[in-house]
């Protein structure tokens, strides 16, 4: 099995946090998708939420989308881990 480093040889992390970026940031996540909301059920299946002060595991997860939100709610930056 090959070595695969994130931002090193893949390649595609950077692409796809900043695809994920400018989709999210800004937005609140709720129940429908509109101007300032983005849908739950619109993002990928690996994907957590993180709000201010929440307690995340460390374990690395490459294809995970981690969102996170700023105190009132809107998400102020995405990454893959």
């Amino acid at each position: 099995m090959p070595l695969v480093v994130p931002g090193i040889n893949s390649g595609s992390d950077k692409s796809k946090t900043d695809e994920w970026t400018q989709k999210l940031v800004g937005k609140k996540i709720g129940e429908n998708h509109d101007a300032t909301t983005f849908a739950k059920t619109d993002l990928p299946k690996e994907t957590r939420v993180i709000e201010p002060g929440s307690m995340v595991t460390k374990d690395f997860k490459p294809d995970r989308l981690n969102v996170h939100l700023a105190d009132d709610g809107t998400v102020s930056h995405v990454d893959h881990q």
